[in-house]
């Protein structure tokens, strides 16, 4: 531990501190009823908000997004600087490890975002047409078990009565 811990006691219309608050700055706008102030970084661009929302979204960043921090991120010499950065963005490092990444294989390409889950199929009649065969074969193929199991009854049947199951045909065609 790094020395006593100090707490504050929060009164209402008391202004603590940002440092030693207990609520972060976008609740305690909302609970007073107020819209919170939209973050801007040093260069006046929009910051994503680093709160946390009550539904998980994931985050996606756009690419010059990406490019404008690995640039603030390279500029950062002195000690905390990225730290500092890092907490102002909402970002952890394993984001800036990824990004360089992309950034050495391809540039903006390998920047940009990717989808997430199945790929789309093709639009290629030849997949239409093959589902549709598959769907029919699968119907037919349940009609034939329907058909089988019919006529395994009826032969188990004959049996139980004694009355032997000849074709018509083959008996009309010995006599």
């Amino acid at each position: 531990m790094c020395g006593p811990q100090v707490r504050f006691r929060e009164r209402p219309g008391e202004v603590i501190p940002r440092a030693y608050s207990t609520v972060p700055p976008t609740t305690a706008a909302a609970a007073a009823g107020r819209r919170p102030e939209p973050l801007v970084s040093g260069n006046g661009e929009g910051v994503p908000d680093p709160a946390v929302s009550e539904n998980p979204v994931r985050r996606r960043f756009t690419a010059e997004y990406k490019v404008r921090i690995l640039r603030e991120a390279d500029r950062c010499t002195q000690s905390g600087q990225l730290g500092a950065l890092l907490r102002r963005e909402g970002l952890y490092s394993s984001h800036l490890n990824t990004w360089r990444q992309q950034r050495d294989a391809g540039a903006l390409v390998g920047l940009t975002p990717k989808r997430r889950g199945r790929k789309p199929e093709a639009d290629d009649p030849l997949i239409t047409e093959n589902q549709r065969l598959r769907r029919e074969n699968q119907r037919l193929a349940e009609k034939l078990r329907q058909a089988e199991a019919i006529i395994e009854v009826q032969k188990k049947l004959s049996e139980l009565l004694g009355m032997p199951l000849t074709p018509p045909d083959r008996s009309e065609n010995k006599s």
